[in-house]
């Protein structure tokens, strides 16, 4: 599994019911409200073999209220 950050960013006063929403999919492994340029952080684990964009595109920025997201890879755990 690769495990990958995402920040989005929401529309104005949509934050909680986008979290809602994300919680209700069952795709994340922790998500927090953060503070700066973004509204939420999630950390998720993508399945073996299946294309990271994609699976971000199918299964989140899907969700009604996001308005941006920024993706992070990781490589190796320390």
């Amino acid at each position: 599994m690769t495990c990958v950050f995402v920040q989005i960013r929401c529309k104005p006063g949509t934050t909680y019911t986008v979290a809602n929403e994300i919680t209700l999919r069952e795709i994340h492994s922790e998500l927090y409200s953060t503070s700066g340029d973004y509204d939420l952080l999630m950390k998720l684990y993508i399945p073996e073999g299946q294309d990271v964009g994609k699976f971000i595109n199918d299964n989140l920025l899907n969700i009604e209220g996001i308005e941006r997201s920024l993706t992070t890879l990781t490589f190796k755990a320390f």
